[in-house]
């Protein structure tokens, strides 16, 4: 997904499930400071152990065919974690759940490398027909806790959705949405080689 824009395509790109988990532990532990050793976070995070069920399940879904198996396994792993992620939603590398619990993905749900969602996040649906319903998330995105991302939106590239927010609209690439419903209230702006920091634009 390109990180800069607002494209709805995903194209995941192909990585070994082995290494996939390897990423998924360097990012857990990058990105929460609360994390222990590699050997000590991957045996205590539910949003780790979320994730690997999905990687795993999301290839029984697509690849092999194995939909009901896939969904019983999905449900297991909801019962143990607290996140719910469906074996159809897409998920890009280097993925990350702090705390996991009470996380909804949706079976359309599209989300690229580097993302961040924090406990209590929903990408959930807005229709009821078999379509694309639910969100697309660019590159390096985070949401905030207990954040209702709902329908066929798409958040752009290294955005933020604040906690408790209600998105029901797109967001631009390089923004902050917050609010209910979600208002983006900053837009930052990539430093050029004239700026010492990047410029934030309140709109």
């Amino acid at each position: 997904m390109p990180a800069t824009t607002n494209s709805s395509s995903y194209a995941p790109e192909r990585v070994g499930l082995l290494a996939r988990f390897r990423e998924d532990v360097e990012a857990a532990r990058e990105l929460d400071p609360a994390a222990g050793s590699t050997l000590v976070t991957a045996l205590t995070s539910p949003g780790l152990h979320a994730i690997w069920v999905h990687r795993v399940t999301h290839r029984m879904w697509q690849r092999l065919g194995l939909r009901t198996a896939a969904r019983l396994v999905a449900y297991l792993s909801r019962s143990f974690t607290g996140v719910e992620i469906h074996p159809g939603a897409r998920i890009g590398r280097r993925f990350f759940i702090d705390h996991g619990m009470g996380v909804v993905i949706g079976e359309t749900s599209e989300v690229g490398d580097d993302v961040m969602l924090y406990h209590g996040v929903t990408l959930g649906g807005r229709s009821l027909d078999k379509v694309k319903r639910h969100p697309t998330l660019g590159d390096r995105v985070t949401v905030g806790t207990g954040a209702r991302i709902l329908g066929a939106v798409v958040i752009g590239a290294d955005s933020q959705v604040g906690a408790n927010a209600v998105v029901v609209k797109d967001v631009p690439a390089h923004s902050v949405a917050v609010g209910v419903p979600a208002k983006v209230s900053a837009r930052q702006v990539p430093h050029t080689d004239s700026d010492s920091e990047a410029a934030m634009y309140y709109i």
